[in-house]
Formats: C-alpha cells, sequence, structure tokens
C-alpha cells in the first residue's frame, strides 16, 4: 500500500469498472506477509456488482496438510489438465514477493558484517598507538617486578573489557531499532547468523588486540624510561 500505492490505510483509490465508470475503492485493512500480496480484496457482492458479466472463479486457494502437498499436486494436476490448472505453493509464492527484500538484507548484512571486522581491526591500531604512548608506563611496572606475560594480560583485559562493552552497546542499540519489527507476527529471528557475526567481530577483535599489545611489548621498555 505504501510504496506500490502511495497510500495509506482510509486512503481512497480510482478503479474502472467494465462500463467505464471511475469508482472509489477505499482501503479499510491491509493483511501482513500473504499470498495475496499485490491484490485488492473486495467483498464477491461488489465485485459482481462492477464486474457484472464476470462468472466462475479463476484463482482457488486449497487447503493441504503440508505432509500432503507432494501427493496432492499431481492429482488435481491431472484431474483438471483440460482447464489449465497451475499450482503454485503458498512457499514459492511468499519466496518470490521476499526476494528483493532477502537480497537487500543479505547484501547490507554482508556489508555490516565487513564494517564491523574493519571496525575490530581499527580497533587494534588505535591500540597499538595507545600502548606505545605508555611504553614508559609498562616500563617502569616492568622495573618495579612485573613479567612481560603479566604485563600482556593486563594490556588484554583492559582492551577486551572495551571490546565486549562496545558490542553489548551496539547490540542492544539495534535490538531497540529492530524490536519494532521483530514483535510483527510471522517475523523470522536470524539468531544463528547473527552470533556468527558477533563471533566472527569479537574473534577478530580479540586476535587484532593481542597482535597490537604483542608488538608494543616488544624490545626493552626499561629503556624508554631513560628516555623520559
Amino acid at each position: 500500500i505504501q510504496w506500490a500505492l502511495g497510500k495509506k490505510i482510509g486512503d481512497t483509490v480510482a478503479y474502472t469498472d467494465e462500463r467505464g465508470r471511475t469508482v472509489q475503492l477505499r482501503l479499510v485493512a491491509s493483511v501482513a506477509n500473504s499470498i495475496l500480496q499485490g491484490g485488492l480484496l473486495i467483498s464477491e457482492a461488489n465485485f459482481i456488482k462492477l464486474f457484472p458479466s464476470e462468472s466462475g472463479y479463476r484463482v482457488f486457494l486449497v487447503d493441504a496438510p503440508a505432509a500432503g502437498v507432494e501427493k496432492l499436486v499431481p492429482t488435481l494436476t491431472r484431474a483438471l489438465r483440460d482447464v489449465g490448472l497451475e499450482l503454485t505453493s503458498a512457499v514459492d509464492r511468499l519466496n518470490t514477493f521476499n526476494a528483493v527484500q532477502n537480497t537487500y538484507l543479505g547484501t547490507f548484512q554482508v556489508l555490516g558484517g565487513l564494517g564491523l571486522l574493519l571496525g575490530s581491526v581499527g580497533l587494534g591500531v588505535v591500540l597499538l598507538r595507545n600502548v606505545f604512548e605508555r611504553r614508559a608506563e609498562l616500563g617502569l611496572l616492568q622495573a618495579l617486578g612485573y613479567r612481560r606475560r603479566a604485563l600482556l594480560g593486563m594490556i588484554l583485559g583492559e582492551h577486551s573489557a572495551l571490546l565486549l562493552g562496545g558490542l553489548v552497546l551496539g547490540l542492544a542499540a539495534a535490538g531497540v531499532a529492530i524490536l519494532p519489527a521483530a514483535l510483527q507476527a510471522g517475523q523470522g529471528f536470524p539468531a544463528s547468523t547473527l552470533a556468527l557475526t558477533l563471533g566472527g567481530v569479537l574473534a577478530s577483535g580479540l586476535i587484532w588486540t593481542w597482535v597490537a599489545a604483542r608488538l608494543s611489548l616488544r624490545g626493552g621498555l626499561i629503556d624508554s624510561i631513560r628516555i623520559e
């Protein structure tokens, strides 16, 4: 209604009946995520009033159990072959309607995941610069008896907490943004894909954090105290 017709509930749509007269059809409701997408539904009485010469039905909705669809299709096709019956499953029809939407969603999901991975690389670069600027502090800690392993653990602990905090805040903000769509009936939630994406971002961030910490601790830390 919004994108194809440029209308909203309560607006009217001009339609021409078989006599050439223009009638106004009022939009009173919408059906979400339906196999009837793209069509205007009116009562049979009003349809006959506008198109009295039309007789019979051109579309049939067959209510069949999912387990019996494979047996029902060849039976109906063979029995009604003289009238040119064409059967389409509800799943295939919905997939056709959602193909463009799913393509856009898949594209943005890939681009979003790539952006998150690049952001984790940027975290490693920022961490590397931050730790290099703290070499004097780390050298002092080493002079006081801290081992490199302890310094490495301290750096990883500090920045891993930042990484986890950023993921939690980003996930919370995204949850607020998609909450209205997730609460709609019939909307699936890609939990597995989301978990894989977040897991990849977390793993990438931890790897780059470890690499940056290792590089920054190379060489003589105590020499940086002399420079100070």
